[in-house]
Parts: structure tokens; sequence; C-alpha cells
């Protein structure tokens, strides 16, 4: 077997996450990736702790099957190396603000009269253009502004801190992937490839989905605990006797009759109520009320045995070491460099193929200086 995008390969300028989580999907699937960092500002990634086998774990992962140089894109005789060896790549990958490699002479409408045929995706935090194009920003700016915060949540209280990089990652990562492969699709026919302009929060806005059709067609207003899956019907979180939660998402008819009979609760039967129309104000005290009479690993013996869409709510831990981490293959052991035997468990790409294979060839490396791949200056 062979993976899918062996015959692609990827110059990548981005620091910090979205970018080389990006370009770390685009390596699992074969794409030879090297990844270009400054010699003077010291990627975040290298020096975030915790650190395992010499170096930070979030390098580690992120830079996984890539070959790391750094190079002074200050210094013109970089940028002319730059740009002689630019036809020997499909992709550009950038995450600067915008204009800065325009100013480096490294942009795409320079790269592009040398390679036309050069896919270059541009990850920023409001886009290309518009009045925002400037404007510093992280993660939580990025959500704020996407009106996801504002119906997530409780009533009268802060909007969650999320435990994850959500614009980042689901916004800025998984479309720049999306982008690019689309564009190679579509270089097939056409024979040139294009400048691709992701927003992580123009792509972050995309996940309100159901809410935005809502209220863009249905001139609806959402707010935290009044939709259906925010909170507003018994679709919830519940804590159990040893303070730990239960997530209950059983919303078809089918569902909550099992739930009603397990907690003996015939109010949530009655009437045949559909999940929207049963009054949350009544019934989301009633499932409360018992599951705190038992603890976790008593609900989770008692509804493993029935099939109601009723989960625990697992810490990062759990949920990595647990049954269907295994059996999934959540987690790979990923050898410290090319074949070497000692390995460092971290997660693996989770889409699975048929027919293809993902690799897992070595952890980041130390960075080379000016050192290319092929072993050339």
């Amino acid at each position: 077997m062979s993976t899918l995008l062996h015959q692609l390969k990827v110059l990548d300028f981005s620091t910090l996450l979205p970018g080389p989580f990006a370009s770390l999907y685009l390596a699992d699937l074969g794409a030879q990736v090297v990844h270009i960092e400054s010699p003077t500002r010291t990627d975040l990634m290298r020096v975030l702790p915790p650190f395992a086998d010499g170096q930070a774990t979030a390098h580690s992962y992120l830079n996984r099957n890539k070959q790391s140089i750094s190079l002074d894109l200050k210094d013109p005789a970089n940028i002319a190396m730059i740009k002689a060896r630019i036809c020997e790549y499909d992709i550009v990958i950038e995450q600067f603000r915008p204009g800065v490699m325009q100013r480096l002479g490294l942009d795409y409408a320079s790269l592009s009269q040398i390679n036309p045929k050069l896919i270059y995706c541009s990850i920023t935090g409001y886009g290309q253009t518009g009045a925002y194009q400037d404007n510093a920003g992280h993660d939580i700016n990025y959500v704020a502004l996407s009106g996801i915060m504002g119906h997530s949540g409780r009533k009268n209280h802060l909007p969650p801190a999320l435990g994850i990089q959500m614009a980042d990652v689901a916004g800025g990562s998984f479309h720049a992937v999306m982008g690019i492969l689309a564009a190679v699709i579509e270089r097939y026919s056409s024979g040139l490839g294009q400048h691709i302009d992701i927003s992580m929060t123009d792509c972050v806005v995309s996940l309100n989905t159901m809410n935005a059709a809502s209220v863009l067609a249905g001139n609806t207003k959402v707010e935290p605990e009044t939709g259906a899956l925010n909170g507003g019907s018994f679709y919830d979180y519940y804590q159990t006797k040893d303070q730990r939660y239960l997530a209950i998402g059983g919303i078809e008819a089918k569902f909550i009759r099992g739930l009603a009979d397990i907690l003996d609760l015939p109010d949530l039967t009655e009437g045949n109520k559909s999940f929207d129309q049963l009054d949350a104000a009544v019934v989301k005290p009633q499932i409360q009320e018992k599951i705190v009479q038992k603890t976790l690993a008593e609900w989770q013996a008692i509804f493993s045995q029935h099939d109601v869409c009723v989960e625990a709510v697992l810490n990062l831990d759990e949920a990595l070491y647990s049954d269907l981490a295994r059996e999934r293959g959540w987690v790979v052991n990923v050898p410290l460099a090319q074949d070497a035997k000692q390995t460092q468990a971290q997660l693996g790409c989770p889409i699975q193929f048929s027919r293809s294979k993902k690799r897992y060839d070595f952890v980041g490396q130390a960075l080379n200086a000016g050192q290319w791949p092929n072993g050339t200056k």
C-alpha cells in the first residue's frame, strides 16, 4: 500500500498551531513537507512545556514526518534560494499577516510567475481583505467574533472557556487542508495553481451550521440554553453522585422511552411529545435527581446494557487510554528518528482508508541550519 499524497511536496512557512497542524495531516497522508523556521524567532511550539525525549511534546507531534530547516527570510540569498527551488514544490503554506510575504518577495504573485502550478495557502485570523485584516488575534478572539460563544454555555454566565483551539484547528487547519486538496484536484484539469485565502474567523463562523440557517432564513434569535441542542432541552450533562458527569443525548422517541424506563420517569413519554416539546424546566431537574443517586461507574454499568445514547464525560487521560481509543487506534507510537527503535506515543491521523496507508516515520526533529533535505545548501 502507498500513501495518498506521496507525490506532493509542501513548503510550510507557518508557526504555532493552525498551519503546522494542517501540514501535519498532509504529511501523515504522505506529502513531503519542509518546515521553514526563523533562526532568530523561535517557534513557540519548540519551547512550550511539557517536554519529553529532549524536546517539547507539541513540536514532536505537530512537526512529525517533516524536515525542519532554519532560514533567515530577511537574507536576499535565502529568498533567491527558495525561488530557485520553488518549481520543485506543489504547495506553499504561510501564516504571516497580510503583506509580509509580499515584502519578502515570497507572495503568491511572485512565486506563481516562477511556478504557475503552485498552490499557495495563506492562513490568517481575519483574511487578506477587510477592515480587520491587519489586526492581531488569537483563537479566543476569532471564536468570540464568530457568534458561537454568544449561544454557548449557560444563561447569565460567562461564555465557557474551551478546552481546544476551535478557530485555529476546525477553522484554520481543517479548512486549509480542504482548500489545498480541492485546488490539487482542480489543477489536474486546469494545469494551474491558485491562492487560497483562509480566514480562521470566516471558517469558524461556518461551524454555526443549523443555528446560522435559523438566524438568516428563519429570522430567529439564538441564545444560551434556548435551543434544543445547547441546553434548552434534556439533551445535556448531568452530575453523578461522585461529582462526575453523564452526557444524555437520546433525542429520538425510542431512546426517550428507554431512558424513561431506566430512570423510572414516565413524564418523559407522557403525551408522546418529541424531545424539543418536553418542558426542560420540568424534566431536567427530574433527570438530575435520578442521576445524582449513583456514581459514574454505577451508571456506566447500567447504561452499557442499553442503547439510549448516554455516555460518561471523560477526562482526556481517560479518553486516550480507553477501550474505544485502543480499538479505533487513536494513539500511535512514532519513532524518535528515522529507523529509531525508541518511540513516543502521539495522536494518530483519524482518517481510515480501505486501501491507502498513513505514515508515522519520525517525531518532529531538531532544526537544520539552512540544510535542505537532499543535503545541499
